[in-house]
């Protein structure tokens, strides 16, 4: 995790030196309002990286004399087929339809609609034909 905090903290550091060359130069606060912002995103996720690799262990791709083959083995469960997404993208779509036009009732359907795919999606192992039996 140190080598993603490190890349995304250097893009973070790169947008505010931008961000204020841009200001200075040009005079626009729109182009320099989207590099700060861009900024202090990356450096958030830089960040969060960053206090998580001091949390966990080190893994292969931290480590300088590492062997490819360390890195072999189970990544973790990934769902072989769900709808869920789908949903939550459709969803999601009305809710960004009902917000241009600002519809409220539209709105209120896409929010409806993203909390009961956000569910489907969080608790689609823990029932129906895919529950987990113990």
């Amino acid at each position: 995790m140190k080598v993603e905090a490190l890349i995304f903290n250097l893009i973070a550091v790169f947008c505010i030196v931008a961000a204020a060359v841009y200001g200075i130069w040009s005079r626009e606060p729109i182009g320099t309002t989207a590099l700060i912002l861009s900024g202090g995103l990356t450096g958030l996720i830089g960040g969060f990286f960053w206090f998580v690799s001091r949390r966990i262990d080190a893994r292969p791709e931290d480590r300088k004399d590492a062997e490819i083959a360390e890195g072999a083995g189970e990544l973790g469960f990934f769902s072989p087929a769900s709808y869920w997404p789908f949903g939550l993208a459709s969803a999601a779509a009305i809710t960004g339809l009902g917000m241009a036009f600002w519809y409220d009732w539209l709105i209120a359907i896409g929010v409806a609609a993203i909390l009961v795919t956000v569910g489907g999606l969080l608790f689609e192992y823990y029932t129906g034909q895919n529950a987990q039996s113990s």
